[in-house]
């Protein structure tokens, strides 16, 4: 068994530079957290992998497609590969966490 905190995952993001960070990658999925501060901009791109997204904090939109929602804590989303997406109109700081299947991998 693993099991992790959010707040020592939390406190590992926000030591680093990079607004998303993974914690688990297992080959069949992976698991990480994305940090976007209000008022910023998500410039990522469509990957390679299906990824459900749990809002744990904050609020804004998304823009899948051309479809929008706003998203609040207890908000999950399902992006399929190769789709554009992105957040949008950050009004409150968002933690969110991303799950990829298979693992997602940067490139």
């Amino acid at each position: 068994m693993e099991a992790f905190e959010y707040e020592n995952i939390l406190a590992g993001q926000r030591a680093g530079e990079d607004p998303y960070v993974q914690f688990l990658n297992r080959g069949s999925m992976s698991l990480g957290l994305y940090v976007l501060p209000a008022g910023s901009e998500d410039s990522q791109t469509p990957h390679l992998e299906d990824e459900i997204y749990y809002v744990v904090s904050g609020r804004g939109d998304i823009l899948v497609d051309a479809e929008r929602r706003p998203i609040q804590p207890g908000s999950i989303v399902f992006v399929e590969k190769h789709v554009d997406h992105r957040f949008v109109d950050i009004t409150e700081d968002l933690s969110i966490l991303v799950f990829f299947a298979p693992q997602h991998t940067r490139g």
